[in-house]
């Protein structure tokens, strides 16, 4: 009974949750994903489906609480109740020694666009399939705004 209880609470989860991408990171991405097509033509055409689902905005309007390259994520796999906390970047500023994970691994592309609450599904490398929920997401430190701009007088 557990199992079919198991699998009835996964059917309405089965749905992409939405996305939102950063339109000044949209080039960028699109050329790794087809770039990547020799290398690992699945995780490129799961890029891409990602992308043409998404909703795309300019930088200023982007949610803070959504993942995007530089953004700090807390997720939690549902099966182990283990959370973890990893920063998503390019490929070129991958360490996972560091908890930089690249776009460009199954993590990285599931991770991305995502809003903070969102739960998805995640296929390990050994093709396990996880449930993981974003808890929270942290936009990288940005250069403050120049006083002129921020209509504050330019001495310090």
């Amino acid at each position: 009974m557990t199992a079919q209880t198991t699998e009835t609470a996964r059917k309405p989860r089965l749905r992409a949750p939405k996305l939102v991408i950063n339109e000044d990171e949209l080039t960028h991405i699109e050329a790794l994903a087809e770039g990547a097509y020799q290398r690992n033509p699945v995780l490129a055409d799961r890029l891409l489906d990602e992308l043409g689902r998404a909703r795309i905005v300019k930088a200023s309007k982007m949610p803070s609480d959504v993942v995007s390259i530089g953004s700090s994520v807390v997720y939690r796999d549902e099966t182990t109740g283990q959370e973890k906390t990893v920063t998503l970047v390019y490929p070129e500023n991958a360490d996972i020694s560091r908890n930089m994970v690249s776009l460009m691994t199954p993590i990285g592309v599931s991770l991305l666009g995502l809003a903070e609450g969102a739960a998805f599904y995640w296929d390990t490398r050994d093709d396990q399939r996880r449930m993981l929920t974003v808890i929270s997401v942290t936009q990288p430190d940005v250069a403050p705004i120049p006083a002129s701009i921020a209509g504050a007088s330019d001495t310090a």
